[in-house]
């Protein structure tokens, strides 16, 4: 099943499977709620999530999936910055990253590997986890961006996009107070003033990462 936004992605992508004798397309989801109720309708063998959905978010979407227990592997496909996002990815419950400029073989063989009961990554992204793992976290460099938890990467994003802190409070189904406070910790941890250089960073952020 396709879990992304934007009609011609979802088309082109589910051509680029249907035209592999072993894989079929069963299903098309636009945003989160969308793909929740698909899944436990259609029971996917494979879920392939875009990191950026209406109302929501691939990483939240994934959490929102392992929370209902449904047996569906997960593999995102975003046009976002692997090094900030497969990690994220991986640790919320998905079993592969693959950024959508890679060659269209390589995202069947991403398919095909998760499928299979393997984590695909970028041979890139793949050194850089496992030099996490052999070595202190402090060794890797990290920017500040990396430190926001997942949460206030999605506010920091919704904010990039224009909106409003009260606008986010309703996409995100929180208090405004709530959304206030994770702006705060944002500005915390990018060592931000002001709302102004947090608005800034966030729209430069959002230019810069899609």
């Amino acid at each position: 099943m396709i879990v992304d936004d934007h009609p011609l992605v979802r088309r082109g992508l589910a051509e680029l499977i249907s035209a592999e004798p072993d894989l079929e397309i069963c299903g098309e989801a636009a945003d989160a709620d969308e793909a929740i109720q698909r899944i436990q309708d259609l029971k996917p063998d494979l879920a392939v999530i875009d990191i950026a959905l209406k109302g929501s978010d691939g990483i939240t979407l994934i959490k929102r999936i392992k929370a209902h227990q449904l047996d569906v592997k997960m593999l995102v496909s975003s046009m976002h910055d692997e090094s900030l996002f497969a990690e994220r990815a991986l640790r919320a419950g998905a079993m592969g990253y693959i950024n959508k400029e890679e060659a269209t073989d390589l995202v069947i063989q991403a398919i095909r590997q998760v499928l299979g009961g393997q984590v695909y990554l970028s041979a890139e992204m793949t050194n850089r986890l496992l030099h996490g793992v052999v070595s202190s976290r402090e060794l890797i460099e990290k920017s500040p961006v990396d430190t926001l938890s997942d949460r206030e990467l999605e506010v920091f994003g919704l904010l990039g996009r224009g909106l409003t802190t009260r606008e986010i409070a309703e996409q995100l189904h929180l208090s405004v107070k709530t959304i206030e406070t994770y702006r705060e910790h944002i500005k915390s941890k990018l060592s931000l003033e002001t709302s102004a250089e947090l608005t800034r960073h966030a729209v430069q952020w959002v230019l810069e990462n899609g």
